[in-house]
């Protein structure tokens, strides 16, 4: 099935159309950070999917363990995961507009990830005002279908996230060598400048600044764009893709989407050539 949606190529103009509404929607830089966790340090939206999910399928098992004693707190868990779920979609349709067009299959699961949450949403919205007119046999029906479509929403959703990195940090697993790795030589890096480079595998961005070299990894933790094709203004580099910017000197977050600070190397010049070694933070 996840095969079969990754290829289905009919939802690419409905996402690519949807991604850029979105994406303006939500370019100011404060409102970026804010939906995107940067104030956080890992997605928003992760956190608050649980407090959906968690609210309605309580709600169903309340459904069936107590029916009766049971139900004005499931009707009220039903009203949370409703408000809860207008967040939710916000910060999950910000973290997958963010997606690359070459990332095709992850926009259209994607898609199909979101209109399922709304049928979802739809199906519990039906059974509160079921349950509110007095059809509390139908609410339960309604609500127990909603969690069916929940499920399997939720599964699509655990594709993007863990199958196919969606709000990951793309280094996470990747701080650089340990030992000092040769990475070229510096003699062509002027002050201002910055350049990629390879140290035993992991890619690196060196540049620079006020005389001295710097280097932080190469891949944007958010969603993995070489900060070495970016602008850098004094010490701070600008992600060409989403608009992130870090630190040079120590790859310090200053500004989302990413939510984490890129790893940081030492560097030094070696008899003319520079080499690099990751740095353990504390």
């Amino acid at each position: 099935m996840i095969d079969a949606l990754e290829r289905a190529d009919v939802l690419d103009t409905p996402a690519q159309s949807l991604a850029k509404r979105v994406r303006e929607l939500l370019a100011a830089e404060k409102l970026k950070d804010a939906i995107s966790g940067t104030w956080l340090g890992h997605p928003v939206h992760p956190p608050l999917t649980d407090l959906v999910i968690g609210s309605f399928l309580s709600a169903s098992v309340l459904d069936i363990i107590a029916p009766r004693a049971g139900a004005r707190a499931a009707q009220r868990l039903i009203m949370l995961g409703i408000a809860a779920a207008v967040p939710t979609a916000v910060t999950g349709f910000s973290d997958w507009a963010d997606t690359e067009l070459s990332d095709e299959g992850v926009r259209r699961v994607g898609l199909v990830h979101a209109q399922a949450n709304v049928s979802a949403l739809l199906l519990y919205s039906a059974s509160l005002i079921a349950r509110r007119r007095g059809a509390r046999a139908r609410g339960r029906l309604l609500a127990l279908a909603g969690a069916g479509v929940l499920g399997g929403s939720g599964y699509l959703g655990g594709h993007m996230a863990y199958v196919r990195g969606v709000g990951v940090n793309q280094t996470a697993f990747d701080t650089g060598p340990q030992d000092w790795t040769a990475v070229g030589t510096g003699a062509d890096l002027a002050d201002g400048d910055v350049r990629s480079a390879d140290a035993d595998g992991t890619p690196v961005m060196l540049a620079r600044h006020d005389g001295r070299i710097y280097a932080i990894h190469d891949r944007c933790g958010h969603r993995g764009c070489l900060l070495s094709d970016g602008e850098l203004d004094g010490h701070v580099i600008t992600c060409p893709c989403h608009g992130s910017q870090f630190d040079i000197r120590d790859g310090t977050l200053l500004r989302g989407p990413a939510t984490v600070s890129q790893p940081a190397l030492d560097a030094r010049d070696a008899g003319g050539q520079v080499e690099v070694r990751s740095v353990t933070r504390g």
